[in-house]
């Protein structure tokens, strides 16, 4: 009997995309990569993976070659795991009358002007904040907010092009380069129109929902500004009940909110005190490896889970009997410089998987490779993940593994041009 089909439109370079098909396989439904350049994700040849080459910018085109492909055999669903393809995957699904988010509520949530502005209107607490076009407008909005302001594109991901702005100088500069930015880095079409918003203190969180069910709670690690590159997370947050029954309630409201609530949603949320802002929802799994370390402390598999939705499935949400906690750390550089020779990285890598706890230890770069400081996630150069019975314990062994991935890193820029 012939598989019916999951259409994959485009996928993350890094993380659940190669995960989304093993899934797939897993349940007896064959993925396919709807994708214009399937060579980009190694992946696809190593697992011998069905491709459709399709021009995916052009959603008129993806619903083409999706009903070409239901002529010769049942398509049981349609999704993405890259936040930039998750509207055209639901307009997709809609259009065959299979399951998905509603593509408007994902439209609107993709664009976190609009997205702001629903949910101020719902009276959920977000940042003050004003959408522009133009670099004056940029600067006479940061100007009534008040400096420091952060400034970002309405529509990305990963942190990218996102900026603290110091002063009035810095500000200019950078929404001059951002409204000039015609497309991203995928090479899409991208709105002009920026987003100037008040600097929130406090500690970032991130709530992973699935549905209007609040999972877990996530604390995140930042690198240094003004970028706001993500260096680690600690799964369940290390945080009084009050406080993680506080974040979670703001995420699910932020979620029906922007009339969300099929699948997973991540929430991201800043927290001082009591004083709670929700940052922006994005309609779709964490990045970052969230996902496995959900699995790896509560035994949840949200990536199961989300292709479980995309074909009509229950999704399974059954924890573990005993959570447990889990950590990330990920590997960056102060300095530009490259990684040592082909034995001292692995060194490396087997002294960090020596930690006590350490459940992966991992370079995303071979010998040699250049590196320079992190902007953003595509910055950073590997990874620890630790599993143990409290917070505290696996931060600290994410952290010493994370140390002696360091082992891998060869002589600076500055040194070998002495």
């Amino acid at each position: 009997m012939t598989q019916p089909l999951l259409l994959l439109v485009e996928s993350n370079t890094t993380g659940t995309g190669r995960q989304f098909a093993q899934r797939a396989r897993a349940l007896g439904i064959e993925p396919v990569l709807v994708s214009a350049d399937p060579g980009r994700y190694p992946y696809v040849a190593e697992d011998g993976l069905r491709v459709a080459v399709v021009d995916t910018a052009d959603e008129d085109a993806v619903l083409a070659a999706a009903r070409r492909l239901q002529q010769e055999v049942r398509v049981a669903g349609v999704t993405s795991s890259s936040e930039y393809y998750v509207a055209t995957a639901a307009a997709t699904a809609h259009a065959l009358s299979l399951p998905g988010p509603d593509a408007q509520a994902v439209r609107l949530c993709r664009d976190k002007g609009r997205q702001r502005d629903v949910l101020r209107a719902s009276g959920v607490p977000v940042p003050e904040y004003q959408l522009v076009r133009t670099a004056d407008e940029a600067c006479a909005a940061a100007e009534r907010i008040g400096h420091p302001v952060v400034i970002k594109p309405v529509q990305g991901s990963g942190s990218l092009g996102v900026r603290l702005c110091e002063g009035p100088d810095e500000a200019l500069a950078h929404a001059t380069a951002l409204t000039a930015a015609a497309v991203n880095e995928r090479g899409l079409a991208v709105p002009r129109d920026i987003l100037i918003e008040e600097y929130v203190r406090g500690a970032e969180y991130s709530v992973e929902v699935f549905g209007h069910t609040a999972l877990v709670v996530v604390a995140k690690h930042l690198g240094p500004l003004p970028h706001f590159v993500e260096l680690g997370h600690d799964l369940p947050a290390p945080l009084p009940t009050a406080d993680t029954a506080r974040l979670a309630e703001h995420a699910v409201r932020a979620v029906q909110a922007l009339g969300l609530g099929w699948g997973a949603a991540h929430v991201e949320l800043r927290m001082r005190g009591t004083d709670v802002r929700v940052i922006e929802v994005n309609p779709r799994l964490a990045g970052g490896l969230i996902p496995e370390l959900v699995k790896r402390a509560l035994g949840i598999d949200l990536v199961d889970s989300q292709v479980r939705a995309a074909v009509g499935m229950d999704p399974v949400h059954e924890p573990a009997r005993t959570a447990r906690s889990a950590a990330i750390r990920f590997l960056t550089t102060d300095r530009p410089g490259a990684l040592a020779d082909q034995a001292r990285t692995e060194e490396a890598v087997a002294a960090a998987h020596a930690v006590d706890h350490v459940a992966a230890a991992v370079l995303y770069r071979g010998p040699g490779a250049r590196i320079a400081p992190a902007q953003d996630f595509r910055d950073r150069l590997g990874h620890a993940i630790a599993t143990a019975d409290d917070a505290a314990t696996a931060g600290q062994a994410a952290a010493r593994a994370l140390e002696a991935l360091t082992g891998a890193f060869g002589p600076t820029t500055a040194e070998t041009s002495v």
